[in-house]
């Protein structure tokens, strides 16, 4: 697949970006060669940096007369791979795209990708306005990236995920045209759904270089509780009970011991008093605009906590340790990864699910020789898996695990979930997508890529598995 580029070629990107914005120094293409993919380094053969969508759309058409190897970069947080450049040629950093337009009449948004997603929820937030998808990386991530994984977050359980949000998007063709995938309405029944097509398409359909978004109204008032459990599995069997009991949280999510643990170490300013018997904790959120709802509603939820085998509940009395709460979540992931080389696998299934799935996860952990840590979106279904290599030998790091992992993704297949709730397959994952999908809703895959990627430039390699004929 890799094509080398030529000084023609070079100097013909280099017309289109301009010198300072074309890279071929070694440290600039091992910094936009890698993600927070394990420990993964794919460098492209040059890095671009393009300032508008005409340039865009002049790079893609060169790529594909050339069929020159072509990978949007955004934030790199992500952790399937998607961004890296596995055939070199062009990675495509739309690190100048930045620009944020508030609609406040019509509560949208026209946003371009390298928006940092916090700082999109933040700008809303100053208008009086709510975007809801945090994925845990939110101060890093880039709107752009979030739209092409379809990233959720913690409050996804009641607001949705990114493709709730999407109304438009202006998108460069890998031929190099350039189209808008729909309308800036709120109903729209016109055709194929070519927005949502785009949404977590991961790059390989098309480069999105301005998004549209819907807003909701700002909440007012929340409250957050800690709750610690003495069996893990109780504490995933509470989840399906607290909406069965009519409440629907804001935000819930799992922690398992050791993430919580090893978190409270890797995060300063946190402190928490654990008892060695508790197993996970589940932090719940409820929001609106009306405080004595709220309270209503965390009663119920502790009426429905009272069921099971819980230590005293934490409620956070003020926005400080509102906010310590929340840095301990979202710090969850970078903490375990500090510990020991590891592999992030983002299973999801039907919240009842939870309890059976988690039990899975650790009999074939025993099976296969390695230690899990397990957290993430209960509130969703959606669990992240973290398998930690430790002191595993590193031939069973490299034949064992592979095992086990096909196997937590046929477990979860099983109880009705799927491969990925929002970090996508991208690189690592596309050689499981047999257990989830079977040749015919494979083939349909490959031809949609293929009508609008003929020559399979953009992002080559990723979603679709090796041995797919």
């Amino acid at each position: 697949m890799t094509k080398p580029l030529t000084q023609e070629m070079i100097a013909s990107l280099e017309t289109i970006v301009g010198q300072s914005f074309l890279f071929l120094d070694t440290d600039t293409r091992n910094h936009y060669g890698h993600d927070e993919t394990e420990d993964y380094v794919f460098p492209p053969s040059v890095v671009l940096k393009p300032g508008s969508t005409e340039e865009v759309a002049a790079i893609m058409k060169l790529a594909n007369e050339y069929g020159i190897p072509v990978v949007p970069i955004g934030g790199r947080t992500g952790l399937s791979g998607g961004a890296l450049s596995i055939y070199e040629g062009i990675g495509l950093s739309m690190e100048r795209f930045n620009k944020i337009e508030i609609d406040e009449k019509n509560l949208q948004a026209i946003v371009e990708p390298a928006v940092i997603t916090q700082v999109f929820r933040e700008a809303a937030k100053e208008k009086g306005l709510f975007y809801p998808p945090d994925p845990s990386s939110q101060g890093s991530c880039t709107i752009g990236g979030n739209v092409a994984e379809n990233a959720g977050g913690a409050r996804a359980v009641k607001y949705g995920v990114t493709k709730d949000y999407v109304l438009n998007l202006e998108v460069v063709l890998p031929n190099g045209e350039i189209i808008w995938t729909g309308a800036n309405t709120l109903k729209n029944s016109t055709g194929y759904n070519l927005t949502q097509l785009m949404v977590g398409s991961e790059g390989t359909l098309g480069i999105i270089t301005k998004i549209v978004m819907k807003l909701l109204p700002d909440n007012s008032h929340n409250i957050l509780m800690l709750v610690p459990f003495f069996k893990a599995g109780q504490a995933c069997e509470a989840v399906a009970q607290i909406f069965r009991a009519g409440v629907v949280p804001s935000a819930l999510e799992f922690m398992e011991r050791d993430a919580i643990d090893w978190t409270l170490k890797y995060v300063e300013g946190v402190s928490l008093d654990i008892k060695d018997e508790v197993e996970a904790h589940l932090l719940i959120e409820v929001d609106g605009n009306y405080p004595d709802m709220l309270f209503a509603e965390a009663e119920k939820i502790t009426q429905v906590l009272e069921q099971f085998d819980i230590d005293e509940i934490l409620f956070a009395d003020n926005e400080d340790q509102k906010n310590a709460l929340w840095k301990l979540r979202r710090a969850v992931g970078e903490a375990v990864k500090s510990n020991s080389v590891y592999k992030e696998e983002d299973t999801v299934v039907p919240r009842y699910e939870l309890p059976t799935l988690l039990e899975g996860i650790k009999t074939i952990g025993k099976k296969y020789g390695f230690h899990s840590v397990c957290y993430g979106h209960a509130g969703d279904g959606n669990l992240h898996v973290n398998i930690i290599k430790g002191d595993m030998t590193d031939e069973n790091w490299k034949t064992e695990v592979p095992k086990g992992i096909r196997e937590i993704f046929e477990l979860t297949v099983s109880l009705k979930g799927t491969l990925s709730g929002e970090h996508g397959i991208g690189y690592v994952q596309k050689n499981y997508m047999d257990i989830a999908f079977n040749d015919t809703q494979l083939q349909l895959m490959k031809s949609i890529k293929k009508i609008f990627d003929p020559n399979n430039v953009l992002n080559p390699g990723k979603v679709l598995p090796d041995n797919l004929g």
